[in-house]
């Protein structure tokens, strides 16, 4: 049994995916090769954008982003403290300080209450100037994006959704990664739309932003790659990806996304009862790159654990450590009893296989050790 299977996937389009790589190979057009214009104009039309920039991974994504808008240090930008590392990271390499906020015990998203709190007592406290919250869609689910907006304009900050979980999911029908200033999106194999490798992408409506964009991922280039008007990255999507991601593109659109939310339903019936199961609140709608269950203490969610691996049945732990436990950012002093519900988390959530070739049988045998346990 697969986490994220892959390899099925591979082999229900793999005339398709062989073709397209073949017709690269063929052409020897590696680099900015028309398979990059045509994803963009495919990903900007599908979350309702009019730019889709894409780049290297979904890291420099952001990083790429919190350059043009010129994020340095004595800056202040707000972050889920329950997310994976390179959401804190960008705003540390940035030279800003990432401001970790705990998240809603529900959703597992960002809590907006909470979050203009702690915009608060960094206005009050003075050292330093607030300016972007990076708010996460986690394991597919969109935030609460209609409140951030609602924040951010208060306070006058810029908003950058960090969808990297999140592509394909929505909020009524306005699609992740068309919330905020900019979005960004990851490829990497395991997300909900992932190529063979590293990948990712930036969404946004401004024209300046988006020009500024297709400079700095290509050395900060000017009129041509040989004419450098800025310092920029390499940061370039292969051809190669690209054209992979447009055969996934399509089975993503036409079944996949409706197949997982099936699956969670499967799921749902199975195990409500026996264990906390997502919530997806009223309007939301989810791309689930993880399906993620609550135990009630760390000892039972480790047993279900080891339970489920004795089956061959593979989970995982997202994430067994906080942001602000993180080692990479003990330079900042942090009070635990800030983050209580992001602390739980880490001790009682457990990722179930999740991907849109999950048999029912697979999904019976899965609930059944759980209910056992």
């Amino acid at each position: 049994m697969e986490f994220r299977d892959l390899k099925t996937q591979y082999q229900k389009y793999k005339d398709e995916i062989d073709g397209a790589i073949q017709k690269v190979l063929l052409k020897a057009d590696f680099i900015n090769g028309s398979e990059i214009q045509i994803l963009e104009e495919r990903l900007a039309k599908y979350v309702g954008v009019k730019h889709a920039i894409s780049c290297a991974n979904g890291t420099e994504a952001m990083t790429l982003v919190l350059m043009v808008w010129g994020i340095k240090a004595d800056d202040a930008v707000f972050v889920p403290d329950f997310t994976f590392f390179s959401t804190g990271e960008v705003v540390s390499l940035s030279g800003a300080t990432p401001i970790f906020v705990d998240v809603d015990p529900h959703t597992f998203n960002i809590d907006t209450e909470k979050l203009e709190n702690a915009i608060q007592r960094v206005i009050k406290k003075g050292e330093l100037n607030p300016k972007a919250i990076i708010p996460v869609d986690l394991f597919g689910l969109p935030a609460d994006h209609h409140e951030i907006g609602r924040i951010a304009e208060k306070y006058h900050l810029l908003i950058l959704e960090d969808a990297a979980q999140g592509f394909g999911g929505s909020i009524n029908g306005q699609k992740a990664g068309s919330f905020g200033h900019a979005a960004t999106t990851s490829f990497f194999p395991a997300k909900p739309l992932g190529c063979y490798g590293d990948g990712g992408a930036i969404f946004t409506n401004d024209d300046h932003l988006a020009s500024l964009l297709n400079s700095l991922k290509v050395h900060g280039k000017g009129k041509n790659k040989y004419d450098n008007v800025r310092i920029g990255l390499n940061s370039r999507l292969d051809t190669i990806q690209a054209a992979i991601l447009n055969v996934k593109l399509t089975a993503f659109i036409e079944h996949e996304l409706e197949d997982v939310n099936k699956i969670d339903c499967l799921y749902n019936q199975k195990l409500a009862g026996a264990v906390e199961i997502p919530v997806i609140p009223a309007g939301y709608y989810s791309s689930f790159a993880q399906y993620t269950i609550k135990l009630k203490n760390k000892s039972e969610r480790d047993a279900l654990k080891t339970r489920l691996s004795e089956h061959k049945i593979p989970s995982m732990i997202y994430y067994s450590k906080p942001m602000h436990r993180q080692e990479a950012f003990n330079d900042q002093k942090f009070d635990d009893a800030d983050y209580m519900v992001a602390n739980k988390l880490c001790e009682t959530v457990l990722s179930l296989p999740m991907h849109p070739y999950l048999t029912e049988k697979e999904i019976d045998e899965i609930c059944n050790v759980i209910i056992d346990v």
